[in-house]
């Protein structure tokens, strides 16, 4: 999953500073190694800007800055619908279906260009490796053996052969990279707010939720997905965890402060897990696209979302924010938001995963 970088203009209002000058240094100058970042993993993907592709690896516990080279708009945003994706992958790579996993899917936001995270082979020994396709459906593996590339190291890393582990989120927002995931704290459930360039890495903020279903406060959960929106003049994060309670979580109490409070705005059902989400304005009202391993994919209003009455007591069933399941939607696994009007869909149709495109709902 990936959440579309905010524009050099928005930061630049968001901290009262200038925009940088013609000569001033590029995104790709925080890259500083040239050669093959050596994944040990690849699971979330983001863009940020100038076609760095942010590559969240958990088994190494690290977050790598890859420069694609993908900045031109010959690519220009079109319709992506390739039928059979994974069997198409792996004629390329010359293995099977069977031995692929996908793991994410991003759209480069300057392109229209789809990246892929995948898994070669299964288990600990399985290769990474990062695919683009084009709106033609021409696939191609994004050489990772002499590329520009930076490296963040996640301290205090929660279990890596654990199931999201370290990170199971990422997502470039305001000149940083918000990593969720698992430390190894007595609070494990963890963002971090990384600038970029990478510098020095803390240990992030450890999360605390009230989850109404189970009538009590979390901090190990993780954070399954999550995207930013602004409410009023300031940031949030909404971030879904299993069992889909929704929160807010302000970013800048992430850049200050060791713990951090979500505020429950959503239970939305339990025995599900959160697999993607974006946000997107349609007639003029603003929504979150949400896709769930047993609830479908749901339509979530944001309307009253700066003043809903928080969630802070045990419910049954589901509570806040009001929703409505898209029928016509089934097995969609990841998404990503193509441009303004279109969202991209990978879909599990049972007999292999579809990359397809539809407008908003």
């Amino acid at each position: 999953m990936t959440k579309q970088f905010t524009t050099i203009a928005a930061v630049a209002l968001t901290f009262g500073c200038l925009l940088p000058r013609a000569d001033a240094a590029k995104p790709t100058d925080g890259l500083d190694k040239k050669g093959s970042p050596g994944l040990k993993s690849a699971g979330s993907l983001a863009f940020g800007p100038d076609g760095i592709l942010f590559v969240g690896d958990s088994t190494a516990a690290t977050v790598f800055a890859i420069d694609t080279g993908d900045t031109s708009s010959s690519a220009a945003k079109a319709s992506v619908n390739v039928k059979a994706l994974d069997r198409k992958i792996a004629a390329l790579l010359g293995t099977t279906a069977a031995e692929l996993l996908i793991n994410d899917v991003a759209v480069n936001p300057l392109t229209g260009r789809v990246f892929v995270s995948v898994a070669r082979g299964r288990g600990p020994d399985a290769a990474a490796l990062i695919l683009s396709v084009d709106s033609d459906g021409t696939i191609k593996e994004l050489s990772l053996k002499s590329v520009r590339y930076a490296e963040a190291k996640l301290p205090n890393p929660g279990n890596t052969t654990r199931r999201g582990g370290p990170i199971t989120d990422l997502s470039f927002i305001q000149g940083r990279v918000l990593v969720a995931g698992l430390s190894n704290e007595e609070f494990a459930s963890n963002l971090r707010s990384i600038p970029f360039p990478f510098r020095k890495v803390s240990g992030g903020s450890s999360i605390e939720i009230f989850h109404g279903a189970h009538g009590r406060f979390e901090t190990r959960a993780p954070i399954r997905t999550f995207t930013h929106y602004s409410i009023g003049d300031e940031v949030h994060l909404l971030a879904a965890y299993t069992c889909t309670p929704l929160v807010k979580i302000p970013v800048k109490s992430l850049l200050s402060e060791n713990k951090a409070r979500g505020t429950p705005v959503a239970d939305l059902g339990n025995r599900n897990r959160p697999l993607d989400i974006v946000v997107y304005k349609k007639n003029d009202r603003d929504y979150l696209l949400i896709a769930n391993s047993a609830r479908g994919v749901m339509k979530v209003s944001t309307d009253n979302i700066a003043d809903i009455e928080p969630i802070t007591t045990k419910i049954s069933g589901t509570s806040g924010l009001t929703y409505e399941t898209i029928e016509s939607l089934e097995g969609v696994v990841q998404l990503d938001k193509l441009d303004d009007a279109h969202a991209l869909l990978l879909v599990d149709s049972k007999s292999g995963f579809n990359l397809r495109t539809i407008e908003f709902p």
